[in-house]
């Protein structure tokens, strides 16, 4: 049975949610930190405040998102539709609601989204996700990197090769 997907406007009751989901997407690269879980749960709270004060202050325009799967709470979304592209600015599903399609099916939606109006969209993966073999058999190329990210751009052009999962 596919999942329903909905989306709601972020609200400052999600803060301790968003925390989740931002701790949850950061569990396995902390794995290996010789910290205790106190340690780890100050870091990602220090770390989750100064992201959220930074996207709520520079990136006014964009939407922030919570992701609901069947009604419930699974993740986070937000986007910026610019001028010239639309920035995936982050897309992060509880890790109970990963490898289920629905992540595959957020992005393809925004894909066929920005294909109607002629935009690429772009976003900022970290080099070890494993999501970067989604993103590539969807059409994405890396178009920019740094030590961390990799910067990864799909045109209107690129068609997606992964099939639908319906």
């Amino acid at each position: 049975m596919n999942p329903d997907i909905a989306f709601r406007a972020i609200e400052d009751s999600d803060l301790e949610f968003l925390y989740q989901v931002y701790a949850d997407s950061r569990a396995e690269e902390l794995s290996i930190v010789p910290w205790s879980d106190e340690q780890k749960e100050e870091f990602l709270r220090m770390q989750f405040r100064a992201q959220h004060e930074f996207y709520q202050q520079n990136y006014r325009q964009a939407e922030f998102e919570i992701v609901l799967v069947d009604g419930e709470p699974a993740g986070r979304l937000y986007v910026e539709r610019r001028e010239d592209e639309h920035r995936i600015m982050d897309i992060a599903l509880l890790a109970s609601q990963r490898g289920r399609g629905i992540g595959g099916k957020i992005i393809r939606d925004l894909l066929q989204e920005a294909a109607a109006v002629g935009k690429p969209v772009t976003i900022h993966v970290l080099k070890q996700n494993r999501a970067l073999n989604l993103y590539d058999r969807l059409g994405f190329r890396e178009i920019g990197s740094t030590e961390v990210y990799s910067l990864m751009e799909w045109t209107p052009d690129s068609l997606p090769t992964e099939p639908s999962v319906e």
